[in-house]
């Protein structure tokens, strides 16, 4: 039975683009490329507020200073075009990258064979944009939300003298236990993965459902039509895993200037890692944001004011940042 735009609940989307979007395979680049290319105005028609922003300001605006994105999750998705808009009507230059096997990069979907080999991606990227003599100079920043904070850090592990500062938004320094497989099951897809890494394995829960409080919002997540929404690979998973345990490991030796944001009923990333992250980092200069009562998605999937504030309080860390850094070389 095909599926319709009612059933989809995508609202001024004619039944033949639903059909294209829903049988489409996405693992690999060229047709999520087309699908996303299909169906990228209905995306940029979404009522939801970052969508608004957008809208405000469609000008180019000159860097003054330089943001470079860890990703939001797994790929720069819809709602990352109005959060970058935010941050650069501040005066910011913002970059970001899909990683392999994400968003529009090639690789298989959803994959991540080496966590280390996708954190050496992101440095290559950003090493060629800071060499830019346009914007030597200018301090810069890692962004990273959930599973991008973990490739801040990580970042940020292999290159402790690189970076002004970081912005970690829910990061993934640990997950949550009810989103974790129990032990026993643990050690079987260890065992699958060395044998079937690619395979689609993992039980997972709803996470719009845990990430997203405002159910307006959580119906939106649909709309964002190439992203990766099946059972983590086994590989991926593992991958996943290794890093947050690595993480907590090394919590002290993070030692850039940060500030934490963290929703204090996020049930996908632990909020109590965060804290452990703010006390036990040797970061001279950190500050954290816990958001009561908010979700994972403190950025895209709250209440308007609540999206907001989080974003307000970036830009004012970020200014104050800036600040210290010109007081300090003048």
């Amino acid at each position: 039975m095909a599926l319709t735009a009612a059933a989809m609940g995508w609202e001024g989307v004619d039944d033949r683009l639903v059909r294209m979007v829903t049988e489409a395979t996405l693992d690999q680049a060229p047709e999520r490329r087309r699908v996303r290319d299909a169906f990228k105005i209905i995306q940029l028609g979404i009522d939801h507020c970052l969508f608004k922003v957008f809208a405000l300001l469609q000008t180019s605006i000159l860097a003054k200073n330089m943001i470079l994105s860890c990703d939001f999750s797994t790929q720069i998705h819809p709602f990352f075009l109005g959060i970058s808009k935010k941050i650069a009507s501040a005066g910011y230059g913002v970059f970001a990258m899909d990683y392999p096997g994400f968003g529009l990069s090639e690789g298989l979907h959803g994959y991540i064979p080496s966590f280390d080999l996708l954190v050496d991606d992101v440095i290559e990227c950003f090493s060629r944009i800071k060499e830019n003599p346009e914007y030597q100079g200018l301090p810069s920043f890692l962004f990273g939300q959930s599973m991008g904070g973990a490739v801040a850090l990580k970042v940020h592990f292999k290159q402790p003298c690189f970076w002004d500062g970081a912005i970690l938004v829910a990061p993934m320094c640990k997950m949550a236990d009810n989103v974790v497989p129990p032990w026993p099951v643990q050690q079987i897809l260890i065992c699958m993965a060395k044998v079937l890494p690619r395979v689609k394995l993992v039980p997972q829960k709803d996470l719009a459902e845990m990430a997203f409080k405002d159910i307006k919002k959580r119906k939106q997540c649909s709309y964002n039509v190439i992203a990766y929404k099946d059972k983590p690979r086994l590989r991926t998973a593992l991958e996943m895993l290794k890093t947050t345990q690595e993480i907590e490991r090394r919590l002290e030796e993070v030692s850039l200037p940060m500030i934490i944001l963290h929703g204090e009923a996020d049930v996908v990333t632990e909020p109590s890692v965060s804290k452990a992250l703010y006390e036990k980092a040797s970061s001279s200069d950190k500050k954290m944001h816990l958001y009561e009562g908010a979700y994972h998605s403190i950025l895209e999937g709250e209440s308007d004011e609540m999206i907001f504030k989080v974003l307000d309080d970036i830009i004012s860390w970020l200014e104050e940042q800036c600040r210290k850094r010109y007081t300090e070389s003048s």
